[in-house]
């Protein structure tokens, strides 16, 4: 893995794309979070960029900055940056984050780091369903919710009825021996896919493969 540049003050990372999500955590200060959960997936940073994020309950290609990626062509295209104001090939980075790879493989990824006081994590037995929490999803053994914040938001979550506290983050990649594809019946499920052991991808559009042909 590498972390190709940490900035507390600006509340972003670089990484490149072949990270993993624990090893992001590790690297960051105490009181900035990434815009995933501390889990561990199958693949890296670019697959998860490339899957559209996972659990997320607010849109994830809005903390995604910018990306470095390589096309099915073998063009490198540098889209967007690393302020959160950035114009220049902004529009690009959009398209990119949940394309399944049809646009390429990611090398290098700018994510907006976000501040928080407090985090919790814990496992209920209620169906999923939209939260005020920043993360949640199905798994086997219950519906998991996963904020940071306030201390007094986190603490809502913490009294949910029934939640147990996680304390160890979670390890899904032996879920998904083959990688994290879309389908029924999968061990995993958030509020956009049920992830299923696979590849299986979503059908793209025609002007999203006309998009991917042109770069």
């Amino acid at each position: 893995m590498t972390i190709l540049d940490l900035s507390p003050g600006d509340q972003t990372v670089t990484v490149s794309g072949d990270t993993t999500l624990p090893e992001v955590f590790a690297a960051l200060p105490a009181g900035l979070y990434p815009p995933f959960p501390h889990v561990n997936l199958p693949g890296t940073v670019g697959d998860l960029i490339l899957r559209g994020g996972f659990g997320q309950t607010f849109p994830f290609a809005s903390d995604i900055l910018g990306v470095t990626f390589r096309a099915p062509s073998g063009r490198v295209i540098r889209a967007g940056g690393r302020t959160v104001k950035n114009v220049q090939g902004y529009d690009l980075t959009r398209p990119f984050v949940g394309s399944f790879g049809l646009l390429g493989e990611a090398l290098e990824v700018t994510l907006r780091l976000r501040p928080g006081l407090s985090t919790g994590h814990v496992v209920h037995p209620g169906p999923l369903a939209p939260t005020a929490a920043r993360f949640t999803w199905a798994a086997p053994d219950g519906t998991h919710a996963v904020h940071f914040g306030h201390e007094r938001e986190v603490r809502a979550l913490l009294d949910l009825p029934g939640a147990v506290p996680v304390t160890t983050p979670p390890d899904y990649a032996p879920l998904f021996p083959n990688g994290m594809g879309i389908g029924e019946g999968g061990p995993l499920r958030d509020l956009r896919f049920t992830w299923h052991d696979g590849a299986a991808h979503p059908t793209p559009p025609a002007l999203f493969r006309t998009l991917a042909a042109s770069l």
